[in-house]
């Protein structure tokens, strides 16, 4: 009996192809797209945006290279499109936090969640692997406004934090670059298949963000996730390239 695979094969695995499908054809149009975006951010995020051609995309998918212009103008429009999926995916995921309602330190840590899975999928990854100056001009600006809506909702929420009492004095600014900074960064060595999973991953970050690292005399230390013990790095646990 053929093995299910496993959620990281899943997730690793290239989108299947819809060219041999028979929707209507603006929804089989639309699929086509979201096919080649998916391919093209996993092909950037394995070998860098300057080492994937077209023709490596086109033969993931198993399509000739003019196919690809259907669908796309060229490698820098298939960029920038993967960049601004996953920045939509942020800004609608913490959007629907802030509609959800609750504490300001509620929010900060469903924000932080969210942000910390993004990171780990494949248009999230291109948001941190790729650099603003890689991509086109005339596109850079608008990334830009993005990222900073990120930015100001971190702040915000921190502001709000400090004000009711639920964070300890800090600089708002400060601590919203170090939150996506440390975030972030989870985006630039993850690799599906490994010893964490995105979800222990995330916890175990927000835990530390959260809790700080020094001992607290007499308190009870949180929780951590399952993994190897500490001291003792796995051949396989991420790590910074």
């Amino acid at each position: 009996m053929p093995r299910k695979p496993t959620a990281a094969q899943a997730r690793s695995r290239p989108p299947a192809s819809p060219w041999g499908r028979a929707p209507d054809r603006e929804a089989q149009r639309e699929a086509k797209r979201d096919a080649v975006l998916s391919t093209a951010a996993q092909l950037f995020n394995e070998r860098g945006f300057h080492a994937t051609s077209l023709d490596d995309i086109a033969a993931r998918l198993h399509v000739s290279k003019p196919t690809l212009y259907y669908y796309v103008k060229n490698k820098d429009d298939i960029v920038i499109q993967c960049v601004r999926r996953g920045l939509q995916m942020m800004l609608d995921g913490i959007e629907a936090t802030r509609s959800a309602g609750g504490s300001a330190i509620d929010q900060l840590m469903s924000c932080m969640n969210i942000y910390a899975h993004i990171v780990t999928m494949d248009f999230g990854m291109c948001v941190i692997r790729m650099n603003d100056d890689e991509l086109p001009a005339a596109s850079r600006k608008e990334v830009r406004r993005l990222k900073a809506g990120i930015d100001n909702e971190f702040r915000r929420l921190v502001t709000l934090g400090v004000a009711d009492g639920s964070l300890a004095p800090c600089d708002p600014k400060m601590t919203a670059f170090l939150i996506a900074g440390a975030l972030g960064w989870i985006g630039q060595w993850y690799r599906p298949g490994q010893t964490y999973s995105p979800d222990e991953i995330a916890r175990q970050f927000i835990a530390t963000l959260r809790d700080g690292i020094l001992r607290k005399p007499g308190g009870r230390q949180p929780p951590v996730a399952r993994g190897p013990a500490a001291g003792a790095p796995s051949r396989r646990s991420p790590r910074p390239r």
